[in-house]
């Protein structure tokens, strides 16, 4: 309801008068007047913030002294009236502020954890649910409600006991409880030994709360789904060298594992999780099984179709479900298995473990079809891109102009030269764009240039030379969502310097470079099953030659830096790889003759992932990470040496290393509450260091303490540092102690 203002209260004669005054006399300032005039001598049409501001000062001018003040008696009646109203509102769990949370929660005897998850991180909906928790309290359905609310993650409760192997009661028979599992049914023998598990188990006597047994009377299993299903919508597939027409899901030719899009179960869980409930690998027996019901009269697909877990479309047209057939395209490169033969049936055979697509052979003096794809692949946060809301780190102010690709212009190379040094390019869905010649970048002297994807889009962009990047005096350069590959062009070009470049031209006079949330590949290109190029692992992906430079980069991933001793580099929650523990991550430049380093500009590092060996002059922070790398044994044995340690800083009186990995060679300033490698020590354990993999750069639960929860604030080192997994842990073991029923225990598995 709107309520009127003091001065529309007032009988009209006031009103008048005042607006008689207000024509007699002018209420604006000199500097307002010489403003609202210069703005109405402007031609049309006016910028968004110049017209806001000609519009509040035409309203100055028009009111009166009476209604200036009591405008003024407004805005503080207005603060009396939305105080009063927030208090009648405090009064509700569902409608409070979130500082009043705490203690309506303290009211039921409410016990707050951390609430680190991010999606979780007001226990606003916890409260509310509180009565009703108590009132199940010691139920399968609460204990799994727990888990996913606290964590965030996709979770499912399982009792063990209802899964032992033994003589049944004749009065209480649980008929699907075979002593023997059917060989002939699929779906059990699908989930075998995962949270899905309906086949029958001996007695497992080990503790379940070590995450030891499993199988007892007592136990009860909480698991965990801690990746994340990502989507990527209409993106094309990538053609494989294949004597058929063959494709790969993923945009840079690899091998990619295909997810599940987790169906939410609602606010109040009333049934157990399915497989379709988590963020879990679609499986080809369940996907063909969705396809092909049993049952002609079953309902449509629940992971095949448009807002689904899948879908398949042939020049823009989506594939029916009829005629796809799920196999196993399983294989090297050119000779892949059970390949459509001509005249199938089928329009397309997918496998969705691998990642791959085959089409039957075209007739004589037909096409290929083109193929595009929607669907999901797993990883372990917002991190390197992705069709996740990002659009709170865009950097470009409104008043740049704004060129769309391909709305505006068909190619990046169009757009950045249409902008003329100034400006943003948005990319405005998630295709894959090549551009064998590279890009140069030209940015104005105080200007700002932004090469972004927009919010829920991930495009690739395929380099076949460098993206080179030239400013005027107090200019920067932004990326921001983008996937960079390097693609070599036909022809037999040279290889680039680096995928991204900033040369040390005597006109480059750029200051800043800055990535969020992009990848660069590490190793520049993906072989066919996943593996880093040989021919580019020892190649950057960024390279810096400007002296005086300032690199940023957050939530990224990298391959090596080469940043010149002169400039500065500062990175925050990102993975930089050099594809290889004993590769070079970052430095200033390597001679080419003779391999000597040279470092490379002071480097500030917080809550990364660091693969290969590191040469800075200076390390003004390191905190929250993990420094993983080592002298090969050609460098070890070498005299003289040209790698002194495998972490080597030139300045050690200056900076600090604190709650870190670091390994065994180490030239380093001051440290604290580190972990150095050594024989005793305890070590990182990742469940994959290949860029691709679903799993790449996450440590697994069972990795010690000491690192797993070796940060400042008793998180995990790395990358990963940001999502605080182990306090999402420790909050679930808490809460779960207050719901758990007398005489059981309880053990946590990670499932992805």
């Amino acid at each position: 309801m709107n309520t009127p203002s003091l001065f529309e209260l007032l009988p009209a004669l006031y009103r008048l008068r005042d607006a008689q005054l207000a024509q007699a006399q002018n209420l604006l300032t000199p500097a307002e007047t010489i403003e609202l005039q210069t703005l109405q001598a402007l031609p049309p049409p006016l910028t968004p913030v110049q017209q806001q501001q000609l519009q509040a000062l035409q309203a100055k001018a028009a009111r009166g002294p009476l209604q200036s003040l009591l405008m003024l008696i407004d805005e503080q009646l207005a603060v009396v009236r939305e105080n009063l109203a927030q208090l009648y509102d405090d009064q509700f769990i569902e409608t409070c502020a979130p500082w009043v949370i705490p203690y309506l929660g303290d009211l039921l005897g409410y016990q707050p954890v951390h609430g680190v998850a991010p999606a979780v991180a007001s226990p606003r909906a916890e409260v509310a649910h509180t009565i009703s928790f108590r009132r199940r309290k010691g139920t399968v359905l609460v204990l799994e409600q727990l888990a996913r609310d606290v964590t965030g993650w996709g979770a499912h409760a399982v009792e063990f006991f209802q899964l032992l192997a033994a003589t049944q009661y004749l009065n209480h028979l649980r008929a699907r409880n075979f002593y023997a599992p059917d060989l002939r049914a699929w779906e059990p023998r699908a989930y075998l030994d995962t949270g899905f598990d309906t086949t029958a188990h001996t007695v497992d006597v080990r503790r379940i709360a070590v995450e030891r047994g499993r199988y007892n009377i007592p136990n009860l299993g909480i698991f965990l789904w801690s990746l994340n299903a990502y989507s990527l919508t209409m993106v094309p597939a990538a053609v494989a060298t294949t004597p058929t027409p063959c494709f790969r899901f993923s945009p840079l030719g690899a091998d990619l594992p295909l997810f599940n899009n987790p169906v939410f179960q609602g606010a109040d869980i009333t049934a157990p999780a399915q497989p379709r409930n988590v963020p879990d690998r679609l499986r080809r027996h369940v996907l063909c099984q969705d396809l092909w019901p049993a049952s002609p009269s079953a309902a449509a697909p629940e992971y095949y179709g448009i807002g689904k877990s899948l879908a398949l479309y042939l020049d823009h047209v989506l594939v029916p479900p009829s005629q796809i057939q799920v196999c196993d395209l399983s294989g090297q490169e050119g000779h892949w298995a059970n390949l459509p033969a001509a005249g199938s049936p089928f329009s397309v055979a997918v496998d969705p473990r691998l990642g791959r697509i085959a089409l039957p052979p075209p007739p004589p003096g037909a096409s290929v079809p083109r193929v595009h794809a929607s669907f999901y692949y797993g990883f372990n946060a917002d991190l390197g891109g992705g069709e996740y809301p990002r659009s709170d780190t865009f950097g470009a102010s409104g008043e740049q102009p704004v060129v769309r690709v391909p709305g505006d212009y068909p190619t990046i190379h169009d757009a950045l030269n249409a902008l003329a040094g100034d400006g943003v390019v948005e990319i405005t869905n998630s295709d894959t764009y090549t551009e064998p010649a590279g890009l140069n970048v030209k940015v104005n002297a105080n200007g700002h240039v932004e090469l972004r994807a927009a919010d829920a889009c991930r495009p690739a962009l395929l380099l076949g030379a460098e993206m080179a990047v030239e400013g005027g005096a107090d200019s920067a350069f932004d990326l921001n969502g983008l996937l960079i590959a390097y693609a070599p062009p036909t022809g037999g070009a040279p290889l680039p310097a680096a995928l991204l470049h900033v040369p040390a031209a005597s006109a480059n006079q750029l200051s800043r470079l800055g990535l969020t949330h992009c990848t660069l590949v590490p190793g520049w290109a993906l072989g066919p099953e996943g593996d880093p190029q040989p021919a580019y692992t020892r190649r950057p992906s960024v390279l810096v030659e400007l002296p005086g430079l300032e690199f940023r980069a957050q939530q990224s991933i990298l391959g090596g830096l080469w940043v010149d001793r002169e400039a500065t580099a500062s990175v925050s929650d990102s993975i930089i790889d050099a594809t290889d523990r004993a590769g070079v991550a970052y430095v200033g430049r390597i001679d080419p003759g003779t391999s000597q380093p040279a470092a490379g500009g002071a480097l500030t590092l917080q809550g990364c992932t660091v693969i290969g060996k590191v040469y800075a002059s200076l390390f003004a922070l390191v905190s929250n990470c993990i420094l993983w790398a080592e002298r090969s044994q050609a460098e070890q044995a070498a005299v003289p040496p040209l790698w002194q340690a495998a972490l080597w800083t030139l300045r050690r009186q200056e900076g600090c290393v604190r709650f870190s990995y670091l390994p065994t060679e180490a030239i380093l300033p001051r440290q604290f509450q580190c972990v150095q490698e050594s024989q005793t020590s305890p070590e990182p354990w990742f469940r994959s260091l290949r860029y691709g993999q679903p799993d790449y750069a996450k440590l697994f639960a069972a990795t010690p303490d000491a690192i797993r929860r070796g940060a400042d604030d008793a998180g995990e080192m790395g990358a990963f540092h940001f999502l605080l997994a182990p306090l999402r842990e420790t909050d679930l073991r808490v809460r779960l102690q207050e719901y758990l029923p007398a005489g059981l225990e309880f053990g946590i598995f990670y499932e992805t």
